[in-house]
């Protein structure tokens, strides 16, 4: 038997929805592969990918500022916010394809069509964001966005938002319908009940102790079953680690050389949530801000409509803070036994660096009920404190490396990391995170499985009709795939490119 028809051990570690998404993908691809998982908590989904620890946003680039930064001439660079864009379409197809071939069903039960809004205050912020509106405008990828500075008009798009509003400052909003709140915890449990149904094997109630080298050069996974405090030891060919904050512990235990000269710093979250009918029906989008100066990217101000459990509600934040936890449910300790003789270094540098983070965090945290509710009276002037509650969000943890900007570099995105054999990959890091699981997996296939991809590749551009084609130079095709996945998906139908 050679190489290509070899049946693999594959161990997943993590039951969110990186894990799984990929595990939906090789069983698509490689269905007699062997595809084991193993999650400490009771059940799929209940960390970063659960509802109520992320903001449920479809990330698409179509709200998010940072993602469109402007240059030193005041030009608009949108490459950024292009590639999420394109990744995020990824996504949309591979769902479309799951509940087409009835791998799931219900897709309203995991993602709804909400107007994806930014909003701006300021003389400078409404040009910048004028700026921004005509480049993106000039993209396939963003037509239907509109943009306004008339306050009748705003009045009309968000009436909570300018309901009571006695500023006088310039203000400015972009509106394009078409964009997403997505449930990440829903998802995660139907993809792995349809992989239970694929003879994959679940263990909950089981966590991963240590990932070590066999001479066979398979890895053995040490992992302890949390209800009989057993011990049990198994081998796989292929191991992802896709424990959201947990990861860079198991990264750093399996000794790879890709795994050294990386940290990672935790950041915690809080949301305010309004569950009063009479207010939540006022507001309809997901409406961003800018982040404030110091604030890291992932603590951009936003008020979303949120659909959770076929409930609407509203959320405000995020509130960033800091707790030494690399998960929610995690250890005090996870930070320092994160600094090894390797990383240390470039960990120190980047505290050295991140100064205003720190400040910016400290204040967030010092910050009392009131205090926030006040910062949402930037959004709602007319919000009383009696109608919001306050969520603990999930924990984050943004990777520390040394890049070419220098030692100790704060990393705000995603990270793969894979070993040089392709044998072990790690997800790591934040936003844009559970929108663009697919174009990750995607890119850890083609890491991790060069010899398959070319085999593979008739069915995952079934799954994927884009795959390997630009969207923005296509727009016939982007046309045609925002149809169809909008028919599957249950979606609203509006075209973003008007042809």
């Amino acid at each position: 038997m050679d190489n290509q028809q070899k049946n693999k051990n594959v161990i997943l570690i993590g039951a969110g929805v990186m894990s799984a998404t990929l595990g939906a993908m090789l069983k698509e691809l490689a269905p007699s592969w062997n595809i084991k998982v193993f999650e400490k908590l009771e059940k799929a989904g209940a960390e970063s990918s659960n509802e109520w620890n992320n903001a449920g946003t479809g990330h698409a680039a179509l709200c998010e500022l940072n993602y469109t930064p402007e240059q030193a001439d005041g030009s608009i660079d949108i490459k950024k916010a292009s590639s999420i864009n394109e990744q995020f379409q990824l996504s949309r197809q591979f769902w479309s394809f799951l509940v087409n071939h009835k791998r799931i069903a219900n897709p309203q039960d995991f993602i709804m069509s909400i107007p994806h809004m930014s909003l701006v205050q300021g003389e400078d912020n409404v040009r910048f964001l004028n700026n921004r509106f005509e480049a993106l405008s000039k993209s396939p990828l963003f037509k239907g966005m509109e943009y306004s500075a008339d306050l009748e008009k705003l009045k009309e798009w968000i009436p909570l938002i300018m309901e009571g509003r006695t500023s006088t400052e310039a203000m400015a909003a972009t509106k394009i319908d078409t964009g997403t709140d997505v449930n990440f915890g829903a998802l995660t449990e139907m993809l792995f009940t349809h992989l239970e149904e694929q003879q994959v094997e679940m263990n909950y109630n089981h966590a991963v102790k240590d990932i070590k080298r066999s001479s066979d050069s398979t890895w053995e996974v040490k992992v302890q079953d949390l209800e009989n405090n057993k011990i049990e030891y198994h081998n796989a060919d292929f191991v992802f680690i896709g424990g959201g904050g947990g990861s860079l512990p198991l990264l750093q235990k399996t000794g790879i050389p890709e795994s050294k000269h990386i940290g990672g710093f935790p950041v915690s979250g809080l949301f305010l949530v309004c569950n009063d009918p009479e207010i939540v029906e006022q507001h309809h989008a997901k409406v961003y801000g800018k982040a404030k100066v110091g604030a890291p990217p992932m603590s951009v101000p936003h008020l979303d409509t949120r659909f959770i459990d076929g409930k609407k509600s509203l959320l405000f934040g995020p509130f960033a803070g800091f707790s030494p936890k690399f998960l929610k449910t995690g250890s005090n300790m996870d930070l320092l036994g994160s600094v090894k003789p390797n990383n240390v270094f470039t960990m120190l540098a980047a505290g050295a660096k991140e100064m205003s983070l720190t400040k910016y965090l400290v204040q967030q945290v010092l910050l009392s009920n009131e205090k926030r509710v006040e910062e949402l009276r930037e959004f709602i002037p007319t919000a009383k404190l009696a109608d919001w509650d306050v969520v603990v969000a999930g924990q984050r943890v943004q990777v520390i490396k040394d890049t070419d900007k220098g030692k100790g570099t704060l990393q705000f995105g995603t990270e793969i990391v894979t070993s040089r054999d392709g044998s072990v990959a790690a997800l790591l890091g934040a936003s844009p995170g559970a929108s663009t699981a697919v174009h990750a997996m995607l890119e850890i296939f083609q890491r991790c499985f060069p010899d398959h991809v070319g085999e593979w590749e008739p069915k995952i551009k079934e799954m994927i009709p884009s795959y390997g084609i630009s969207l923005a130079e296509n727009p016939e095709l982007l046309q045609e795939i925002h149809t169809s996945t909008a028919k599957a998906l249950q979606l609203d139908e509006k075209s973003p490119i008007g042809i």
